[in-house]
């Protein structure tokens, strides 16, 4: 399984990250390149407490029923729904975004899975740090993929 906190799945994502560009046509959904690394870059904040969240209603509801799904070999399905704090509506500065997504993983994974394992999903709850690891990296894959890097 792939993970954050693999260095060789984290090399492979930032190889990925450094094909992408301001201009790529993106594949499906609304965002453009640098409105996705800033959604990325929300989403590995809340991983690590620093925008401190509580578990939805539907999410604990749900998660016992998709929880194999989440965290299988498949590759997160299109247009699935967002939270609204990690929607980016907004124009990006790509170059600042790509820059702060980078400073995002590192400080994830300097972190470590202990610390991961503090954090609360919004939509999945409580999660091992080995779940995190997971969660992050099939995240930034879903979005890369949506960019064809």
């Amino acid at each position: 399984m792939h993970s954050l906190f693999v260095p060789a799945d984290r090399d492979s994502l930032a190889l990925r990250l450094a094909e992408l560009e301001p201009a790529t046509a993106r594949h499906w959904g609304t965002m453009d390149p640098a409105q996705m690394l800033c959604h990325c870059a929300r989403g590995l904040e809340a991983g690590m407490s620093d925008r401190p969240v509580k578990q939805i209603f539907l999410g604990k509801l749900v998660m016992p029923f998709i929880r194999g799904r989440v965290f299988g070999d498949r590759p997160f399905r299109r247009n699935a729904p967002t939270a609204p704090f990690l929607v980016v509506a907004d124009p990006c500065a790509f170059d600042a975004e790509r820059a702060r997504l980078a400073n995002a993983i590192d400080r994830f994974v300097q972190r470590g899975p202990a610390t991961a394992a503090k954090a609360t999903h919004i939509f999945f709850g409580r999660l091992s740090g080995e779940e995190w690891g997971i969660l992050a990296y099939k995240h930034l894959d879903h979005h890369l993929r949506q960019f064809g890097a």
